[in-house]
């Protein structure tokens, strides 16, 4: 359903029920649906049923004859998906005390409306029917092991988002949209150092016009003329050296867009940062504030690692915000990563409520921004700092001496790199950097 905008209504008079019950029915990928019997009952029963005309198509050998359809008003060609899934909301309004069907393509809990229903109207008054997704299909067609692939949509989402996914020997599905086309897909591949990379293209899966290609790289790129039906899956098997993109957490200094030479500048260092990864521990569902992100180390990283949590990255030096900018879209987290242009705390105040935060800068303002912190931090929240000069490690001890010994932790990162001096072997020691943890335990009454 995800991918039709034009949708229509196919009404049936039946007895009215006195709750909200909606049948979300996967359609799969065939030119006929192939539906358990639970399915077909609901198709049958229900007062309502909502999807676009290919759907209506795809079931039309269960419609009763005395039908009604109403077309729903087509979205303008400039419009997104919100304005489409808010029309939706309108039509089940009209209709909360019918039995209604929303037909879905392929699997509504795979990439589909399903979980965007779930948080609309909860599970209670829902009821979903499993439909094989297109992504199913393709590897199947293409012999390969579900859990040997990792699955991504592109489908009104950021082409840069692939960046987050393409790794060495990690094959991929990609759900796609207008922006997301085989050519944009090679380009990626190019872009990432994967110039070897095969690319599937699987259009008009389970229907009679069904049909699978293998190209490379270098012949999508070659032949920008060619195109592809709206219904097709993308497989991208990536072959080549590949290059910025990470395998493991630790990305290498280099790497990132500084405001100085390849591996400088205002970037926390690649061992430091892997400490603060270790100490912050990124989870499903966080909210994470970066505090004096710099140009962007420890936010991109956290952002790239966790993709289900939510990263706020504080900085309002020109250049520095330049910077992270560009590795925001160079490491693809363009989903997660939200950057907060101005300085802390006078920003903190406007963003969601954090549960983790990492303060690496303050300007000069470390004890308010400390104190303001802690105190929107709920119990079982995270705060990490570091501290290169002395004032900074003293005003993070001083904090730390009004807390418990059970909330603080901290530790000494002391680097010292191979180099070469006149030939021989030595090693340069780097700056130590301070790294303190406080904990926010649930404050526990003492009163009798």
């Amino acid at each position: 359903m995800m991918q039709d905008s034009d949708k229509a209504i196919h009404k049936t008079i039946n007895k009215t029920d006195s709750r909200v019950c909606i049948d979300v029915i996967g359609l799969g990928v065939a030119e006929h649906a192939l539906l358990t019997p639970a399915a077909q009952q609901a198709i049958q029963q229900a007062e309502v049923i909502i999807g676009s005309d290919r759907q209506l198509a795809v079931i039309s050998q269960l419609l009763i004859s005395n039908v009604e359809h109403q077309a729903e008003p087509k979205p303008q060609p400039k419009q997104t998906l919100l304005p489409a899934l808010s029309q939706l909301l309108v039509l089940l309004a009209a209709h909360q005390q019918q039995r209604v069907v929303i037909l879905a393509s392929g699997d509504p809990l795979h990439y589909g409306i399903g979980r965007w229903l779930l948080t609309k109207f909860g599970k209670d008054n829902l009821q979903f029917h499993a439909g094989i997704s297109s992504m199913q299909a393709a590897c199947h067609a293409l012999g390969l092991a579900l859990q040997d692939v990792e699955v991504l949509s592109l489908h009104g989402r950021p082409l840069a988002k692939i960046r987050t996914c393409l790794k060495t020997k990690q094959t991929l599905v990609i759900l796609t949209d207008k922006h997301s086309q085989p050519q944009h897909l090679a380009q990626e591949c190019i872009n990432a150092g994967f110039a070897q990379s095969i690319i599937w293209v699987c259009e008009l899966l389970g229907y009679a016009q069904q049909r699978i290609r293998a190209f490379t790289v270098t012949q999508l790129m070659a032949a920008s003329a060619l195109s592809f039906d709206p219904l097709h899956v993308s497989v991208i098997e990536p072959l080549g050296t590949g290059g910025i993109l990470p395998n493991f957490p630790g990305i290498e200094d280099h790497c990132f867009v500084t405001d100085r030479e390849a591996g400088k500048g205002m970037i926390t260092k690649r061992e430091v940062r892997l400490q603060i990864l270790s100490l912050m521990q990124p989870s499903k569902g966080d909210v994470i504030w970066d505090i004096g992100a710099g140009c962007g180390g420890v936010a991109v990283e956290l952002a790239y690692w966790q993709q289900d949590a939510k990263v706020y990255a504080i900085e309002h030096h020109p250049e520095r915000l330049s910077c992270l900018v560009a590795n925001q879209q160079r490491f693809g987290v363009v989903a997660n990563l939200t950057i907060i242009t101005g300085r802390a705390p006078a920003e903190l105040a406007t963003l969601p409520v954090a549960n983790k935060i990492f303060i690496g800068g303050s300007d000069g303002e470390l004890a308010s921004v400390l104190a303001l912190s802690w105190q929107q931090l709920p119990a079982g929240g995270v705060l990490v700092a570091s501290a290169v000069t002395e004032t900074t490690k003293y005003q993070l001890q001083h904090f730390a001496q009004s807390l418990s010994e059970q909330q603080t932790e901290t530790l000494q990162v002391a680097i010292s790199k191979g180099t070469k001096l006149a030939g021989q072997l030595m090693y340069k020691p780097n700056l130590p950097v301070t790294l303190f943890k406080f904990t926010k335990y649930e404050e526990v009454d003492n009163e009798v």
